[in-house]
């Protein structure tokens, strides 16, 4: 008899647990299933189409705004000034000054002034332009969502920088915008085009490492010490946000080694964190306040359907020296950019890495195309060594000639949601939580992942 109660308060508990709610809130509902936290897709809209290889009409001159022109903005728009192709026709900010300095920048580079709007929601009037194509987002992180938004739903191409979108409703309310307005929204990861990485991709891609199984992305950045002075509103950020709230720059090259919705989909994330250490002495000394929500590191596990193993971690609080990580493992060879550049292949050295002289010579022979002709220039122009650049001039190519982007709108979005899962993967006891299929079912559609090219 015993024996009999004991399995119906077992199998009681095991169906209540089916459909329990989480201990944390998400920004859309969830409920547990199978032992995993599953989050609502919504369906699409009647009418709305996936965005997966969307392709625009192409722009012959593109036309270009800027929302935000500090530091990051104002480095986007001299790098604009290189490029050819495009008019710099707006520039948006909550500060006269720095709006003032980016038509001095202008002029001191031969090039008409760009309409200036200043203020809270002056973003609102210059979206609504007819005489624009692109609108190009560098503000803080809580603004980027809105703006693109704005942005899109008044018919114009958004590119927004790191990190996209702030929650799985903002993924789900950016991909919806762009699905039913056929517009781009491409995320700002300029980690995708260091050199490093895409030569490791092309070598990914043409089998050099075999079935790559394993891979690690980060960002380990020490910027405690900078939040006294320069962007306030992170060192805010994080201490209200548990997570690794910065996820794009370790995951977003690894994904495309992967090809994430280009038949492989992420699966799960689970997360576990540290108490907070230097995070909270840094509120403590710019904020007064003795509470950081961030972990000081952050370590996100992700599974894909096929059984392969991301891990992304983030620490902006102990002093030590920067890295991204980037590592590949594969059945037949090996490559990791930090803290030192070292590749293995099976067939050439087995367990020892290769010598400088021949790693540097198959990065060389690896880099795509594209890459070699404007490698040169890139550098010149600069920022962050030149992917900067990189990134903007693909940008720039692929809308000239109506090509999908290299970063789509679900990029953004997986790339983004990150931040959120691991929040909930760490309140709920790093229970498992089930990553959203932003492509409503369409990740085995394109095989693999490339830049377009015009043929």
């Amino acid at each position: 008899m015993k024996k009999h109660l004991l399995f119906s308060i077992v199998c009681l508990f095991a169906i209540c647990s089916c459909c329990q709610e989480t201990v944390v809130p998400a920004s859309v509902p969830a409920k547990i299933v199978d032992g995993k936290i599953v989050l609502e897709a919504p369906a699409r809209e009647p009418g709305q189409q996936s965005a997966i290889g969307l392709a625009c009409d192409p722009i012959e001159t593109v036309r270009v705004a800027f929302v935000g022109v500090g530091g990051r903005g104002t480095g986007a728009v001299y790098r604009w000034t290189k490029l050819e192709g495009v008019e710099i026709k707006a520039v948006c900010d909550l500060v006269q000054a720095k709006v003032d300095n980016v038509n001095k920048m202008l002029a001191e580079a031969g090039l008409p002034a760009a309409d200036t709007y200043v203020g809270e929601e002056a973003y609102k009037e210059l979206c609504a332009r007819e005489d624009i194509d692109l609108v190009y987002i560098a503000t803080d992180w809580l603004h980027h969502c809105p703006i693109a938004l704005c942005a899109i739903n008044n018919g114009h191409h958004a590119a927004v920088e790191v990190p996209g979108v702030m929650s799985i409703k903002d993924c789900w309310d950016i991909v919806n915008a762009c699905e039913k307005n056929r517009r781009h929204c491409m995320l700002l990861e300029n980690c995708c085009y260091d050199f490093f990485e895409m030569s490791t991709l092309n070598m990914a891609q043409q089998g050099l490492f075999g079935e790559v199984y394993h891979v690690e992305g980060a960002y380990i950045h020490y910027l405690a010490e900078d939040w006294g002075f320069s962007e306030p509103w992170r060192c805010d950020y994080n201490m209200d946000h548990r997570g690794d709230n910065y996820p794009s720059h370790g995951l977003g090259p690894i994904c495309q080694v992967l090809d994430i919705h280009r038949g492989c989909k992420l699966d799960y994330l689970i997360a576990m964190d540290t108490p907070s250490y230097n995070g909270r002495e840094a509120a403590k000394r710019y904020r007064n306040e003795d509470r950081c929500a961030d972990g000081d590191h952050t370590i996100s596990l992700i599974r894909t359907n096929e059984g392969k193993v991301i891990e992304v971690q983030h620490n902006v609080y102990a002093p030590r020296p920067y890295t991204r990580m980037h590592q590949l493992t594969g059945t037949r060879g090996f490559a990791n950019k930090y803290p030192i550049e070292q590749i293995s292949v099976k067939e050439m050295n087995g367990h020892d890495a290769l010598s400088q002289e021949v790693m540097d010579s198959l990065l060389k022979e690896y880099r795509p195309d594209f890459v070699k002709e404007i490698e040169e220039k890139a550098k010149s122009v600069g920022g962050h060594g030149g992917m900067d650049f990189i990134m903007d001039y693909r940008l720039v190519y692929c809308l000239h000639n109506g090509l999908p982007l290299d970063q789509d709108i679900y990029d953004c979005a997986e790339w983004s949601a990150v931040q959120e899962l691991s929040r909930i993967s760490l309140e709920n006891g790093s229970m498992p939580v089930e990553f959203p299929d932003f492509t409503r079912g369409d990740w085995n559609v394109i095989k693999g992942y490339s830049y377009a090219i015009k043929k």
